[in-house]
């Protein structure tokens, strides 16, 4: 099983993070933790250098703090994330959030610094891993312009473009909302199981507790009911989704 993103900078895991880390790697073949604030580099980085072949990075600029930094800010932490290549499988989460934005020079903001990361990746040649809250749409036209093919568009939640997702190549990935959420039960009924990562925004999504990547587990039993396969073979299909996507060289140092 692998936990395609999650957050293990976040304060929820800061007094037990290191003995959790090493319970999860009794169960889980890796995770891929998202660093997508300046601040949180180091912590993050730290986690990768210390867990090599289980703790695997993404890093960028989460669309909510965009408005947050000047130009020159964004451009030190794209030198940063240049400069570190090596250490990163991805860049993101990057993209648009419009659901608490509504000033029209916010959303520019976030579009110009989407765009911005769009080419770091292209650059650096790495994949991408999309946040889209609101703006699914918008998201996507911006990638097809940039003819941006290695995509994850982590926790998709649009079924009305899934085709679109798909037609492009490009993959979703599916938390454990799927429990209560029929939107994202029928993107999994229709979206090929070889488009579908597995992943739980960890801390985030625990139902009313604290969300670990363990809880991967729980997306692929749900996803197995709907496709009407066995969790072996859902966990199998999407472990080999998340390592060539992410080109993961899995060795639990």
């Amino acid at each position: 099983m692998i936990d395609a993103h999650c957050h293990l900078e976040q304060k929820e895991f800061d007094e037990d993070r290191d003995r959790l880390i090493e319970e999860w790697k009794e169960k889980l073949d890796a995770i891929v933790t998202c660093c997508c604030h300046p601040e949180d580099w180091k912590l993050s980085l730290n986690l990768v250098e210390r867990y090599k072949g289980f703790v695997f990075l993404t890093a960028g600029l989460h669309p909510e703090y965009a408005h947050e930094f000047e130009e020159k800010e964004i451009e030190r932490f794209i030198s940063v994330l240049q400069d570190a290549k090596t250490k990163l499988v991805a860049i993101g989460e990057v993209g648009l959030d419009f659901y608490w934005v509504s000033e029209r020079e916010k959303r520019k903001r976030q579009v110009e610094t989407f765009r911005k990361f769009i080419e770091l990746a292209e650059e650096l040649h790495l994949p991408l891993v999309i946040h889209a809250r609101n703006a699914f749409r918008e998201v996507i036209e911006e990638l097809e312009s940039y003819n941006c093919k290695r995509v994850l568009m982590h926790l998709f939640g649009d079924p009305s473009l899934l085709s679109r997702v798909v037609e492009n190549g490009w993959l979703i990935s599916i938390g454990p909302i799927i429990k209560r959420s029929e939107k994202h039960r029928r993107l999994v009924k229709e979206c090929p199981l070889e488009n579908i990562l597995t992943e739980t925004d960890s801390p985030w999504f625990g139902e009313g507790e604290r969300g670990t990547p363990l809880n991967v587990s729980i997306v692929i039993e749900k996803i197995a009911e709907i496709k009407g396969l066995s969790p072996e073979e859902v966990d199998e299909i999407t472990t080999k989704n998340a390592a060539n996507f992410y080109g993961l060289r899995l060795t639990k140092e």
